[in-house]
C-alpha cells in the first residue's frame, strides 16, 4: 500500500508536467461509453489532443530518452500490479496450528508432559544391584512436543514450498510476457511491465491488451471483454466510434495500434487486483492449484464443471489427502484396540481379582496411555504431502530448466495419465519454411527458394506477386537477412508469411519498400486471417486510383472463389471447374504429397466510383483473379519421429490435426512417424469427420457414430478449431474403454483456446501461440518444441513413482510397527519398542528417509510403462504385494528374536517383569534389527515394479545416500551410547553382525517376492498399465 501512495503522489506533482493526470485519465478511462468519447473530444481535445498532453506521437511512439521513462514512470506508475506481501513462516507455521488435525496431536503432546510428572520415582528401582527403567516419562513426553513440533514444521514447510512456487512461476511468466511497441519509429518488443503511458501499442488478434488505452489505428477490430464485463459478444473498435481499450480483454479480430493511457494499479483490471488484494489482505488462506486466473470463456461452464470434477477424482492433491485420513482413522481403532488390550487384563488383575489400589496402577495406566498415542503418531504418515509437494516442486523447476513452463499444478500431475496427445503441425515442423516451387504463368517452377531468378514470367504478374504479397501480409512479418553465408534468413513472425517474403525478396522485390508505400494507415479494408476465412485479404488504392484487393491463403478455398486466372502472358484469361480440377491434380495434390502447404494470390479490381459495402464480405470476396500458387515447405523436425515413437511405447496415441489439405497432412503424418504409408482409413477432412458423426448434415453429434470414427483416427485434416474442440470433446466423453480417454492437446492460435481449455492437458506455443492460447493453456512449450512434453510425462510420471515409494515404505514401517506391538502387548502385556524409539523411527526412517525418495531423477525407464489411470488408487497390487510380504518377514523375524532370542543369542531376557521394563540387550537388539531392517528396505523401496536390480541409478540420488549413511551411523551411536533414555544397552560386535544379517535377508526376501506371481486374491488395486487404447469399433469406407 505504501507504493500506491507514493506512485499517486508522485502523479500530483509530476502529472502538470504533461498536462493531464493519472486521476484524470483513470476517471476518462471508467467513463468510456458515448459519454466518455465526448469527454475525450470536448474536454481534451480528442486523440491529437490527448497526444499533445501525453507529449508523444501516433505514428513515431516515444522518444527512448531514459530521462523521460523516468519521469512517466514517477508521473503514471509502472504496468505492474502489486501483489499481497508474502505470508511469513511464521504466519503459516499460524494457520498449521490451526489444523484439527494438528491441534490433536498438540493436545495429546501436552497430555502427556503433564501425566510424565506423575510418574512415581520410586519405580527406578527394584532392589539392590537391579537396574531397571529409570524415570524417563518427562523426557518422552518432551519427545512428544518435538514430534508435533516437527509435524507443524513439516506442514508449514509444505505451504511455504508452495508459496515460493508460487512466486517463482509468477516472476517467469511476467519475464516471458513481452509486447510489440513503437519507439523512435521503429518497432521494439520489450516486455509488458516496462510499458509507459504515451506508449504506442500495435495489437493484433490474439493479443491479450496489456494496459488501458485509445484506438489510434483500426484494421477490422474486435474485441473481447468478457473477462471484465460479462458480455460475451465481440466489440467492434475503431478510432471514430469506440475507441477505448482495456487492459485484459482480448483481440479477436484484426489489427491496430493503441495509444496507452493507464498502466498497472491504474488500469480497469488494476482496480479489480487492487479490491481483490483488499479482501485478501484479511486472510491467510492460500491458493497455489492455478497458478493464474484464466478469464478465458471459450467454454461453457457445464463443460468447466465436468473438468474440475474430473480434476478432483484424478490428481494427487485429492487422493494423498484422503489416503492419509483412511490410513489415520484406521491408526486411531488399532491403536484402541491395543491399548484396551494392555488396560483391560491389568485392570481385571488388579481390581477384580487382587482389589488393591497402588500408585503404580497409575503409573502403569500412563503408560499404556503414553505408548497408545506415541503409536498414533508413528502410524499416521504425515509426510506424505510434503513429499507431494517436493516432487511437485523438484518437477516445476527442472521443467522450466527444459523450457516446459507449468501453469496448472494439477496438469502436472494428469500428463502422466495421458492416453491420447492430438498434436497441432505447428511443433512437428521446423521454425523455417521456405516457398520451394510456385505455379504462375501456367507452368510449375521446382526449386524457386534456390534459383527464382530463372523463373520467366511477365513483368505485371512479377509486379503483381511483389505487391501483393508484401501488402497482404502482418507487418510485424519481416524476413532479417542472415550474415552468415548459405545460412537461411531469420524469420520473425508469421512464418508462412516469411517464407512468402523471402520469395519476395527472390525475385528481387523489395516488401520495405512497398509497405513504405503502403501504410497500414492508408488501408481502406482489411480481412485478418482467421481459422474460419483460412485467408487474409487487403485493400489498398493504387496510385492510378485504382481500389485493388489482395487476397491470399488455402489455395483449395481460394480457387474456388476465381473466376480468372493470368495465363503465362499476363492476361487474364477465364478459370472454370474444369480447369479447377486440372489444376488441383497437376498441381495442389504433387504439392500436397511433397508435404507442402499451398498457398494461393489472387486479386480483384474495383472501380473507385463503386466501391461495395465492405462488411459484405461474402460478395466482396468473389469473383476473384488467380495471380500464383506458391508451395511452402515446412520440414518435420529430426526428432518428431523419434518422440512420437517414444509416445507410443509409452502407451499414448498419438493425433495430428491441421489446418492443411489431406494430402499435405498424410504426407506430414508419414513423415513423422504417426501412420504408415498404407496406412489411408486413418486419415479424414473436417467435412469427412462431419458427416462420419452426424446423422443428417445440420444435426448433433452422435456419440454412438463417433465412437467407431475416433479408435482408428489419426489424421483430421482441413480442420476448423471447432473440429478439433468436437474431437477432443468427443474422445473425453466416449464410453467404449472401462476408464475415460485423457487426452492432452497442442495448440497455437486463439481460436484454439477453447480446445486447450477442454482438454484434460493443454500445451501452448511459446514462440507461435497467441496470448488467447497461452492464458488457456495448462503448460507452457518456451521453445515451441515438442520433444519437451516427453519431459513432462517423464516428470509426472515420476511424482506417483514417488509417492509409490513413499507408501511402500512407509506403511511398511507402520504396519509392522502397529502389528507388532499388538502381538507384543498380547504375548508380554507391553509394546516390546519402547516410546522414545519408536519417536526415533518416526523422525529418521518415516520422515528423513521417505523424503529421501523425492529426490529420485526420472529417466526414460519411466516411459516403458503404461499411463496410470484416472482412477487407479494409489497402492497397486504390486506394491499390496511388497508391503504384505516384507511385513510378514519383519514380524517373523522380530517374534524371533522376542520369544527365542534369548536362548539362540545368548540373551538377557527383557521381558517385563510385574509389567515393569528394565533396558536390556534383548530388546536393544529387536529395536536394532527393526531400524537395520527398514534401512535395507528403503532400499528395495526404490523400485517398486518388480525390477530386479535394485540398486540400478542408486548413485544418481546422493540425497538418499546421504540420510541412508547419516541414520546408520546415528543409530549405532544411539545402541552403543543412548543409555537408559533410549531403553538401550550396547550391543557386542557378534549381535551386530546378526542385525546385519538380518537387514540383508531383506534385500534377498525382496527377490522372492519377485518371483511370486500378481493373483487376485491381492487387492484389486491396478498397476501402471492397465489401460488399454480403444480398439476401433468396424466403419468401413462405405460405412462412412
Amino acid at each position: 500500500m505504501a507504493t500506491k501512495k507514493k506512485s499517486t503522489a508522485g502523479s500530483n506533482e509530476t502529472g502538470h508536467e504533461y498536462g493531464i493526470s493519472i486521476e484524470e485519465l483513470e476517471t476518462l478511462m471508467q467513463t468510456r461509453d458515448d459519454k466518455g468519447i465526448k469527454e475525450l473530444n470536448e474536454r481534451y481535445g480528442g486523440l491529437s489532443g490527448i497526444e499533445q498532453k501525453l507529449k508523444t506521437n501516433l505514428l513515431n511512439g516515444l522518444s527512448g530518452d531514459e530521462n523521460d521513462f523516468s519521469r512517466r514512470k514517477a508521473a503514471f506508475g509502472r504496468n505492474e500490479i502489486l501483489l499481497r506481501s508474502p505470508t511469513t513462516f511464521l504466519a503459516l507455521m499460524f494457520d498449521a496450528l490451526q489444523d484439527v488435525k494438528i491441534i490433536k496431536t498438540i493436545i495429546f503432546g501436552i497430555i502427556l508432559l503433564t501425566l510424565s510428572f506423575y510418574y512415581p520415582s520410586g519405580e527406578t528401582s527394584e532392589g539392590k544391584g537391579k537396574p531397571k527403567e529409570i524415570n524417563v516419562a518427562w523426557v518422552e513426553g518432551i519427545g512428544i512436543i518435538i514430534v508435533v513440533l516437527v509435524v507443524i514444521l513439516l506442514t508449514t514447510f509444505n505451504h511455504w514450498i508452495k508459496e515460493r512456487q508460487f512466486r517463482d512461476l509468477q516472476s517467469k511468466i511476467e519475464l516471458d510476457q513481452k509486447f510489440d511497441v513503437i519507439r523512435k519509429s521503429e518497432i521494439k518488443q520489450i516486455p509488458i511491465k516496462d510499458i509507459l503511458v504515451g506508449d504506442i501499442c500495435l495489437i493484433e488478434h490474439g493479443d491479450s491488451l496489456p494496459a488501458d488505452g485509445l484506438v489510434v489505428q483500426s484494421n477490422n477490430l474486435a474485441v473481447d471483454e468478457s473477462s471484465l464485463t460479462g458480455e460475451s459478444n465481440l466489440i467492434k473498435k475503431h478510432q471514430s466510434e469506440d475507441l477505448f481499450l482495456l487492459s485484459g480483454t482480448r483481440i479477436i479480430e484484426g489489427s491496430g495500434k493503441m495509444l496507452v493511457l493507464a498502466v498497472g494499479e491504474h488500469t480497469q483490471m488494476g482496480n479489480i487486483f487492487n479490491l481483490l488484494n483488499a479482501g485478501m489482505n484479511n486472510q491467510n488462506a492460500t491458493e497455489f492449484q492455478e497458478v493464474i486466473p484464466n478469464n478465458d470463456n471459450g467454454t461453457n461452464n457445464e463443460d468447466d464443471s465436468d473438468r474440475f470434477k474430473f480434476e478432483e477424482q484424478l490428481t494427487l492433491s485429492a487422493k494423498v489427502p484422503k489416503l492419509v485420513n483412511q490410513i489415520t482413522y484406521a491408526g486411531i481403532r488399532i491403536v484402541m484396540l491395543i491399548v484396551l488390550i494392555l488396560l483391560v487384563p491389568f485392570l481385571i488383575e488388579e481390581f477384580v481379582q487382587r482389589r488393591e489400589w497402588n500408585k503404580k496402577f497409575c503409573s502403569r495406566i500412563v503408560r499404556y496411555l503414553i505408548t497408545g498415542i506415541t503409536l498414533l503418531l508413528v502410524s499416521v504418515p504425515e509426510s506424505l504431502p510434503l513429499t507431494l509437494t517436493i516432487s511437485l516442486a523438484q518437477a516445476v523447476k527442472k521443467m522450466m530448466i527444459n523450457n516446459n513452463l507449468v501453469r496448472h499444478l494439477d496438469a502436472l500431475e494428469t500428463i502422466g495419465c495421458v492416453t491420447t496427445i492430438c498434436f497441432d503441425k505447428t511443433g512437428l515442423t521446423t521454425d523455417g519454411m521456405s516457398a520451394v516451387q510456385v505455379y504462375v504463368g501456367e507452368q510449375l517452377w521446382h526449386e524457386v527458394d534456390s534459383r527464382a531468378n530463372r523463373i520467366s514470367i511477365p513483368a505485371n504478374i512479377k509486379e503483381m506477386i511483389i505487391e501483393g504479397l508484401s501488402v497482404n501480409t502482418d507487418y510485424s512479418s519481416e524476413s532479417v537477412s542472415s550474415t552468415v553465408k548459405e545460412t537461411l534468413p531469420k524469420q520473425i513472425g508469421n512464418k508462412t508469411e516469411c517464407s512468402l517474403l523471402d520469395f519476395v525478396g527472390a525475385l528481387n522485390g523489395s516488401y520495405d519498400e512497398i509497405r513504405r508505400n503502403y501504410p497500414q494507415e492508408k488501408f481502406i479494408h482489411v480481412y485478418r486471417f482467421n481459422s474460419i476465412r483460412k485467408s487474409m485479404s487487403t485493400v489498398i488504392q493504387r496510385p492510378d486510383s485504382t481500389v485493388r484487393m489482395y487476397i491470399k491463403g488455402a489455395s483449395d478455398i481460394i480457387l474456388n472463389k476465381c473466376t480468372t486466372i493470368l495465363n503465362q502472358n499476363g492476361e487474364i484469361i477465364p478459370f472454370s471447374s474444369i480447369d479447377y480440377d486440372s489444376l488441383e491434380e497437376t498441381v495442389i495434390e504433387p504439392m500436397g504429397s511433397c508435404a507442402l502447404r499451398t498457398v494461393c494470390l489472387a486479386y480483384r479490381d474495383f472501380s473507385p466510383s463503386k466501391l461495395p459495402d465492405w462488411n459484405d464480405e461474402t460478395n466482396v470476396v468473389d469473383q476473384l483473379t488467380c495471380i500464383c500458387i506458391c508451395g511452402i515447405e515446412n520440414p518435420v523436425r529430426p526428432e518428431v519421429p523419434v518422440l512420437i515413437t517414444k509416445c507410443q511405447d509409452a502407451g499414448i496415441t498419438v493425433r495430428m490435426i491441421t489446418g492443411d489439405n489431406i494430402d499435405t497432412a498424410r504426407s506430414i503424418a508419414i513423415k513423422s512417424g504417426i501412420i504408415s504409408n498404407d496406412d489411408n482409413n486413418s486419415v479424414l477432412d473436417g467435412k469427412e469427420f462431419n458427416r462420419c458423426i452426424r446423422s443428417t448434415p445440420d444435426g448433433e453429434i452422435e456419440q454412438n457414430l463417433f465412437d467407431k470414427v475416433w479408435p482408428n483416427l489419426r489424421v483430421l485434416a482441413r480442420s476448423s478449431p471447432q473440429d478439433k474442440y468436437e474431437l477432443v470433446k468427443g474422445i473425453m466423453a466416449s464410453k467404449i474403454n472401462p476408464t475415460r480417454e485423457v487426452v492432452a492437446v497442442t495448440a497455437d492460435g486463439t481460436n484454439d483456446a477453447p480446445v486447450l481449455k477442454k482438454a484434460d492437458v493443454g500445451f501452448a506455443m511459446g514462440i507461435q501461440g497467441t496470448d488467447a492460447a497461452k492464458e488457456a493453456s495448462d503448460i507452457i512449450l518456451v521453445d515451441d518444441n515438442l520433444y519437451s512434453i516427453l519431459g513432462s510425462i517423464m516428470f509426472s510420471r515420476n511424482i506417483y513413482h514417488s509417492i509409490g515409494k513413499c507408501l511402500q515404505f512407509q506403511l511398511t514401517v507402520n504396519v509392522v510397527i502397529v502389528l507388532f506391538a499388538f502381538i507384543g502387548s498380547l504375548i508380554i502385556k507391553n509394546s516390546p519398542l519402547r516410546d522414545l524409539q519408536l519417536l526415533w523411527i518416526y523422525l529418521s526412517i518415516n520422515i528423513c528417509l521417505s523424503l529421501s525418495f523425492t529426490m529420485e531423477v526420472p529417466t526414460e525407464e519411466t516411459l516403458k510403462s503404461k499411463p496410470y489411470e484416472r482412477t487407479q488408487p494409489l497402492i497397486s497390487r504390486r506394491m499390496m504385494k511388497n508391503i504384505i510380504g516384507h511385513t510378514i518377514y519383519q514380524l517373523i523375524v522380530l517374534l524371533f528374536i522376542l520369544l527365542a532370542g534369548p536362548k539362540v543369542f545368548n540373551l538377557d531376557d527383557g521381558s517385563p517383569v510385574n509389567n515393569i521394563f528394565k533396558p536390556s540387550q534383548h530388546l536393544t537388539m529387536i529395536f536394532n534389527v527393526f531400524v537395520v531392517m527398514n534401512l535395507f528396505n528403503g532400499i528395495n523401496s526404490r523400485k517398486i515394479y518388480g525390477e530386479k536390480n535394485i540398486f540400478s541409478g542408486i548413485f544418481r540420488n546422493p540425497v538418499f545416500i546421504i540420510i541412508w549413511i547419516v541414520t546408520f551411523i546415528l543409530q549405532i551411536l544411539l545402541v552403543q551410547y543412548g543409555s537408559y533414555v533410549f531403553s538401550c544397552v550396547a550391543l557386542t560386535f557378534q549381535q551386530w553382525i546378526c542385525c546385519l544379517l538380518f537387514g540383508v535377508g531383506v534385500l534377498l526376501w525382496n527377490q522372492v517376492l519377485n518371483l511370486i506371481p500378481l493373483t487376485h486374491h491381492i487387492p484389486e488395486l491396478n498397476a501402471p498399465g492397465g489401460y488399454k487404447p480403444a480398439s476401433p469399433v468396424g466403419l468401413n469406407r462405405k460405412e462412412q
